[in-house]
């Protein structure tokens, strides 16, 4: 009977892992399985207001641009720092936290439902119709955007922000990868480069959001609080900060030392301590003499002297 190999079973099991969080990003994003809270807004909010910037390809960093990048960047840094052996398995960590990350952020994008600043441009509503005679006046009702449906819907999937939280995810993996596993000579200030470089890059990709009226502030802090979180459990907990496993030779040679017999070395005694320990026996032998003449009442002044000079090196 053919007993499995546990590296199978466990290689089978992290694919079926990879696969579902693969299918339930796809989910999120290219389905409506999972229904967007309708949230209200104020006549006239002044927060919805702001004009639209047009579709996200006319955006300063589009989509294609961003996940290229997140997906390539890897790949690019791998080829420069020549550490294929060492970045290959956590290549797989990498994806997943990638699609960890856009889970996450879809999910609550799905659960608030938050609106985006050019919410109101895309919505069109019917102020007439709705009513709205004050600016304080809240309208909950899901039928009253005019807009185009599609636009309306992807209006209300701000908070929090994707490209935020996968730039600086990406970023954050990257930067620790390098620090970690980079240990060349002359790459002392190399490395702070290139890693404050990949992180300045995502955090003007979240400027840039609040920049063009597609995120608000917030929207930006929640996708990178998301990003570098994820990118720094993955990387302290499941990678091990990218310390592989120790070699077979090493684990051979630390067993051999700890089996080797230990070796018991004479001790030599100082001069100095030769002369300590005469010096201590001379006062605890006339220490004994004072106690046996104090004892028998007698006059051993002359004796102590004696012996003190007797015991006196020539």
């Amino acid at each position: 009977m053919r007993v499995p190999c546990p590296l199978t079973s466990m290689l089978y099991f992290q694919m079926v892992i990879m696969a579902g969080t693969v299918m339930l990003a796809y989910y999120f994003e290219y389905t409506d399985t999972f229904a967007v809270n309708v949230q209200g807004f104020f006549c006239y909010e002044g927060a919805y207001r702001k004009p639209y910037p047009g579709p996200e390809d006319s955006s300063a960093v589009p989509p294609v641009l961003l996940y290229s990048l997140t997906a390539g960047v890897p790949v690019l840094v791998s080829e420069i720092v020549r550490k294929f052996n060492s970045l290959f398995p956590s290549l797989g960590i990498y994806a997943f936290g990638l699609f960890a990350t856009d889970i996450f952020v879809n999910a609550g994008q799905v659960v608030t439902g938050n609106l985006a600043p050019h919410f109101l441009a895309l919505c069109k509503p019917n102020y007439t119709a709705l009513g709205c005679k004050q600016y304080t006046q809240f309208i909950s009702s899901a039928h009253a955007c005019t807009g185009n449906p599609d636009l309306i819907m992807k209006a209300r999937k701000t908070f929090p922000s994707k490209e935020a939280a996968l730039s600086v995810y990406a970023a954050m993996y990257l930067a620790m990868y390098i620090t970690s596993t980079v240990k060349a000579r002359g790459t002392r200030l190399a490395k702070p480069v290139l890693c404050l470089g990949l992180m300045c890059l995502a955090f003007l990709t979240g400027i840039n959001r609040v920049a063009e009226y597609r995120n608000h502030w917030s929207d930006v802090i929640a996708g990178f609080i998301i990003g570098i979180s994820i990118a720094v459990f993955l990387v302290v907990c499941v990678v091990n900060n990218f310390r592989g496993r120790q070699p077979e030779h090493e684990h051979s040679h630390m067993d051999n030392l700890a089996q080797m017999p230990m070796i018991s070395i004479p001790r030599v005694e100082s001069p100095l301590e030769k002369v300590m320990s005469q010096f201590l026996k001379n006062i605890i032998q006339k220490c004994d003499l004072v106690v046996q003449c104090a004892s028998s009442n007698l006059l051993c002044a002359p004796t102590i002297k004696t012996v003190s000079v007797a015991q006196k090196p020539p």
